[in-house]
């Protein structure tokens, strides 16, 4: 199976330069969809989802996600928890980056 699409996301991000810069990892292309962890960044997301919708043009969802945790006192687990930062809809694909910047106040390129 090809994975054009999250290649090409991850092209217009910036490429190589963009995870330079930025220090993302944990790619993962997934259909229609290029996922990543974000580091320590100016909001509480610690990751993107990039998906490329019907109308040709791009959600981003910035979210946190904290995994599931083992309390050893009460002998429980907690769940995950996953709470949304922001969600841009409807973005060209010349944005992704402004709105990356903006968002995270982490630049893409030099």
């Amino acid at each position: 199976m090809e994975l054009n699409v999250p290649k090409t996301i991850l092209n217009q991000l910036g490429g190589n330069k963009f995870i330079v810069m930025t220090g993302a990892k944990n790619f993962v292309g997934d259909g229609n969809t290029l996922r990543m962890s974000l580091p320590r960044n100016g909001s509480r997301a610690n990751r993107l989802w990039v998906t490329l919708n019907g109308n040709d043009l791009y959600d981003m969802r910035f979210f946190r996600y904290t995994p599931a945790r083992f309390n050893s006192k009460t002998m429980t687990f907690s769940d995950d928890k996953i709470s949304d930062e922001k969600v841009y809809e409807d973005v060209f694909f010349d944005q992704l980056q402004e709105i990356f910047t903006e968002h995270t106040k982490m630049y893409t390129h030099l």
